[in-house]
């Protein structure tokens, strides 16, 4: 008789496609029909197998304003009769059979069409302007901001313009798509480049979800439910890889793969999963025909991390889904309200905390806790006494944290404040000065170490204390005493790197829960330096001085490898954190300035191939 585990297996996925994080994430670009027109300063409407566009700025061409219209069949574009006026810039909503237009001159007319022909209708914006945005159909329309910059938003019946509430933020240059009663509104020229997202539920406007970076004169397709903007100008230039193509699910942006052309002031149209963007201008000012058709998969298998399946077709192989740590990359963030730097901190990209710090010149003691919600830094109630050089290396979240040590204070060095999402409460000191000390652990169990014991001249310590959310107790000291060095982890497992002792430092320790042992040092000596980590087998370390530093290291419980630099160099660096080494954020920076950057620090999700040797 065979034994069970002889004949227990267990089930592998067989998947035809790899899995992909969304729908949109699993679309590609492919090239559609060219225009017989060139032009920009359009947007289309109808759908990826039948679309219509017209007027517009053909640029080089003579004249430069045209009255040509043109319908798409999913394969090629078909010229039909023209407009009655021409203009160097045109909107329109609708489809192929039924479609109104307002175009850029005065006094800003309105045309319809009715699958053939285009006819004048008598009604005009009751504000005329240009660089609006359109969306809806023939018989609903909603045209919204515009140039000289407003937040005039208008509705058109089948007849006639009326005014309604204004966009909260007035803009032009932006993009919309959507109905009379559910219309999205993103980006534009405020100035400057707008990320702002506005929605409209057929009476006002409410602001939600920013795009990731500023754009204007994009191409949009979808509702507001699923979106998609490609194209565009940021930045004063036109946009081109990954920022130029943003997906939205009803909350919230996210960057995609890059729109394959570098094009701005085309236009799109179509579901945001089968969308059509044609037309456009490139960064040498030529207008173009070029049409991209977007088709993401109707099924798809979600994205698990940590699972394993077969890919079936494509490849032929296993793989398991993860975040890869080597591949991450840093990209800019929101700015703190105060810049400094020798501060501690908290989180992750998307729930971050930061407190204390120390700004030169002049010479500043900060109280000031700042919050981070993936997007922007909100001032929230300061620290009972302002310090500097506090215990880096984690010690709790965004909602409940402790605050160690530092410079100045009534009882230097040993003060310790609980913050519990709002304010901050004295508690117990540390038994032993706490000065430029790593840290690790949460609100209630935590670990602080090393120190500059007291005075400018004194030497670095080698003493530990445990946290218990109460009262703080001695334990094994570290191997090598050292201050202004960065760690992570928990309370029985953590990891210490960097520092002086008093010489620039690249040593680096772990914590078992018992006692620390000495193993693989840092590639770059610093102290200063920010970090975050799991535990004592997994550590991100960041930044840090003399002099300023960019490099980007990761630890896996023996030695450090390096990865993608910070786009700033700097030290003084927040935070040190216990969240992993996966999704963190670097901010603030001293010396030479009191920097109030972020970057955010961001490991991709891969489907590897699992291999054998």
């Amino acid at each position: 008789m065979a034994n069970y585990k002889d004949i227990k297996g267990f089930h592998v996925q067989s998947l035809s496609t790899d899995t992909a994080a969304d729908q949109q994430a699993g679309g590609t670009w492919a090239s559609g029909g060219n225009l017989n027109q060139k032009r920009y300063q359009i947007e289309g409407c109808g759908n990826q197998t039948a679309a219509l566009v017209a007027g517009g700025d053909t640029y080089n061409d003579s004249p430069r304003a045209t009255a040509d219209s043109e319908t798409y069949n999913g394969t090629a574009w078909t010229e039909g009769n023209d407009l009655n006026e021409a203009s160097q810039g045109t909107h329109q909503a609708g489809t192929t059979a039924a479609a109104v237009l307002v175009y850029e001159v005065s006094p800003f007319g309105t045309e319809l069409y009715n699958g053939t022909s285009w006819s004048d209708n008598p009604s005009t914006l009751n504000t005329g302007r240009n660089s609006g945005a359109m969306g809806g159909i023939q018989t609903a329309a909603l045209f919204c901001g515009g140039s000289p910059v407003t937040g005039k938003t208008e509705e058109f019946n089948g007849s006639s313009w009326s005014e309604k509430a204004d966009l909260n933020t007035a803009r032009a240059s932006c993009a919309a798509v959507g109905t009379t009663t559910a219309m999205l509104n993103t980006g534009g020229n405020v100035p400057p480049f707008s990320t702002l997202t506005e929605i409209y539920n057929g009476t006002s406007w409410t602001e939600t979800g920013d795009l990731p970076i500023g754009k204007s004169e994009m191409g949009i397709s979808g509702s507001t439910a699923s979106a998609m903007v490609a194209m565009g100008q940021l930045n004063g230039s036109i946009a081109t890889g990954a920022p130029s193509q943003s997906f939205w699910n009803g909350t919230t942006w996210t960057a995609g793969e890059g729109y394959p052309a570098q094009l701005r002031a085309g236009g799109g149209c179509g579901p945001a999963y089968s969308g059509v963007f044609m037309g456009g201008i490139t960064p040498s000012s030529d207008s173009v025909t070029t049409t991209n058709e977007w088709t993401a998969p109707s099924t798809f298998s979600q994205t698990n991390i940590g699972q394993v399946y077969f890919n079936s077709s494509s490849t032929n192989a296993f793989k398991v889904t993860k975040q890869s740590v080597p591949a991450g990359t840093w990209s800019s963030g929101g700015s703190l309200n105060t810049g400094r730097g020798n501060f501690g901190g908290v989180g992750d990209t998307t729930s971050g905390l930061v407190f204390a710090g120390y700004s030169y010149p002049p010479s500043t003691a900060y109280g000031e806790t700042e919050e981070y919600n993936g997007t922007a830094w909100t001032e929230k109630g300061d620290l009972n006494t302002d310090r500097y050089t506090v215990a880096k290396g984690g010690l709790g979240t965004t909602t409940a944290a402790v605050c160690v040590g530092g410079e100045p204070g009534a009882i230097p060095g040993r003060e310790t404040e609980s913050w519990n999402g709002t304010s901050w409460t004295e508690v117990n000191d540390t038994n032993s000065v706490k000065r430029q000390s790593g840290g690790a652990g949460t609100a209630t169990a935590g670990l602080v170490f090393g120190s500059v014991a007291s005075g400018p001249e004194a030497p670095e310590d080698a003493k530990v204390e445990s946290w218990d959310g109460t009262s703080w107790t001695e334990t094994s000291d570290l191997n090598t005493g050292r201050a202004a060095g960065v760690g992570a982890g928990v309370q029985s497992s953590a990891w210490l790197a960097g520092g002086e002792d008093p010489s620039l430092s690249a040593q680096t320790e772990t914590w078992d829960g018992t006692s620390w042992t000495e193993t693989g040092d840092l590639n770059t000596a610093r102290y200063g330096l920010g970090g975050t980590g799991a535990n004592s087998t997994n550590g991100l370390v960041f930044g840090g001085t003399p002099p300023s530093r960019a490099q980007t290291e990761v630890f896996n419980g023996t030695s450090w490898t390096e990865l993608n630099d910070l786009s700033t160099a700097r030290g003084g660096v927040a935070p040190g954190s216990s969240f992993g080494t996966t999704s963190s954020f670097a901010a603030g920076a001293y010396p030479p300035s009191n920097n109030t950057d972020t970057e955010e620090w961001t490991a991709p999700t891969v489907n590897q191939t699992i291999t054998v040797s």
